[in-house]
């Protein structure tokens, strides 16, 4: 990739508010490289607003050359856009996939078939035993375990395949030049190691509340099985869950004690239908399959067609989107309006925001667009 081609993506990719949605219609119209020469006009009619287009034309210098400074920082170093061969297959078919992906270690990891594992923070001495032993388990048989290197379960899952040897991939909430929380920045080297580090934020973001629900659908994403081990009922363990239901990934529980508040929430998923696991046997049972659907898509995915990514016109979430409106609306109003539980629209806003639809402002949410 030509630095011209990979400034290009750039230059779109941080224009202020330019959702996946709008990206993928413009991919669809030209390659970057292209667009990016586009006159005001002709941008204008394609969906960007005048912010959007001065950023493009004029006000990109500083955040592109940030980031080529950042790559030039170490060869481990990488900037993955949605074109590029080393894109992860399995995230290129998800809904509001991210178009660019910066990556530190071994971008081939991410390409691996992968389970991810996600759990409580705050989890039992148990509840971190099992995120250990079953990504030991895991990784012994050449699967690499995906989290988000937070404290808990994920430390213990990204641990665990260390220990044996394996890959893993850790989703950061935040730029790659701030790891959080801290405490595991000597983890996160191991996972350089090992693995990879992957965020789709500047590497100069710093960690936010509303990142980390946006990194769970990249978890997901990239697996081809979700582990759920103690999440309670209003987790963001629970949204990584519904993310690999709606991508079609298999969701896999550890049940937990029936008075343990902080497994609340994963044996509901048990309840819903997701696979009880008491062994890694169980998850190797339902495992092949996925892997070989996962191979397909990746043998599958040489060639990219922005066409296959075009956003289906049927809206999601209609009741909640029917609810928003021009003039700011906050979340607790939605919620008594639609009957929603408050949790749940949040993670639809989420959706709805990452799709283009709806836009979070001072005040509560706005309807954009064609939403």
């Amino acid at each position: 990739m030509t630095q011209a081609h990979l400034e290009a993506w750039l230059r779109l990719y941080f224009a202020p508010q330019l959702g996946p949605k709008l990206f993928a219609r413009l991919l669809a119209h030209d390659a970057p490289q292209n667009l990016v020469d586009y006159d005001v006009q002709t941008l204008a009619s394609l969906g960007l607003n005048s912010a959007q287009i001065q950023f493009v034309h004029h006000d990109y210098q500083a955040q592109v050359t940030s980031c080529l400074d950042w790559l030039a920082l170490s060869p481990q170093h990488r900037i993955v856009t949605f074109d590029d061969n080393d894109y992860p297959p399995l995230l290129q078919q998800i809904s509001a996939a991210p178009k660019v992906l910066f990556v530190s270690g071994n971008v081939a990891s991410l390409s691996q078939p992968q389970i991810a594992i996600v759990g409580s923070r705050n989890a039992s001495v148990d509840g971190l035993h099992s995120a250990r032993y079953f990504a030991k388990q895991l990784a012994a048989q050449g699967i690499a375990v995906t989290s988000g290197l937070a404290l808990g379960v994920d430390g213990y899952a990204h641990d665990g395949a260390l220990q044996a040897k394996g890959e893993t991939v850790a989703v950061l909430g935040s730029g790659l030049k701030h790891i959080y929380p801290s405490r595991h920045k000597r983890l996160a080297q191991r996972i350089v190691e090992s693995g990879a580090l992957v965020s789709e934020f500047h590497p100069d973001a710093k960690p936010r509340p509303a990142h980390f629900p946006r990194r769970n659908r990249i978890i997901s994403g990239l697996s081809v099985g979700v582990l759920v081990v103690e999440a309670a009922e209003k987790s963001g363990s629970l949204i990584t869950a519904r993310y690999a239901t709606e991508q079609d990934r298999e969701v896999f529980v550890v049940p937990g004690l029936i008075d343990n508040p902080i497994a609340r929430g994963s044996n509901q998923l048990i309840r819903q239908g997701a696979c009880l696991v008491q062994s890694v046997e169980d998850i190797l049972s339902e495992v092949t399959h996925l892997l070989n659907w996962s191979n397909k898509i990746a043998l599958g995915q040489q060639t990219l067609n922005f066409a296959q990514n075009e956003v289906k016109e049927e809206l999601p979430f209609p009741l909640l989107l029917a609810n928003v409106g021009n003039k700011p609306t906050p979340v607790d109003i939605l919620a008594s309006r639609t009957n929603i539980p408050v949790h749940e629209v949040m993670m639809q806003l989420l959706e709805l925001e990452l799709l283009g639809h709806v836009a979070a402002v001072s005040g509560g949410y706005i309807r954009k667009g064609r939403g």
